[in-house]
């Protein structure tokens, strides 16, 4: 697990396409922060946390619209190889209007909305949809 976010967002992605309806990935802030704007947005129902043995893990509910899934699909822009910054100016013309960009700013994780809403740019992690 080298790329926390890209392994978490996989895991979502491949567990609404097998139908499940719930995820336990290790915990990282990052993942919990991503986690919980997905929730805001609407793609999750819940976020919570668990320690078991001393371990830490983000459970992760699902949602589902007449039984499909939300998220259908997720495409990764930065990597741990190649990292792409934005600037406020930029993320309207990265986002399209079926899609949700993940954005990690000086802020905080944001969507390409909030982030021109408060005009910051940062790393663009993934978009999903």
């Amino acid at each position: 697990m080298n790329y926390l976010v890209g392994d978490f967002a996989i895991q979502l992605k491949n567990a609404s396409m097998a139908h499940k309806k719930e995820v336990r990935s290790h915990y990282s802030n990052i993942n919990k922060a991503v986690a919980q704007v997905l929730k805001k947005e609407g793609f999750l129902e819940s976020v919570k946390e668990e320690t078991v043995e001393g371990k830490r893990f983000l459970i992760v509910n699902l949602r589902y619209q007449r039984r499909k899934p939300v998220i259908t699909d997720v495409k990764f822009i930065s990597k741990p190889s190649l990292r792409t910054y934005i600037g406020a100016d930029e993320v309207n013309k990265k986002q399209g209007r079926a899609e949700t960009a993940i954005i990690s700013t000086n802020v905080g994780i944001l969507t390409g909305r909030e982030a021109v809403k408060k005009s910051v740019g940062g790393e663009l992690l993934f978009k999903i949809w």
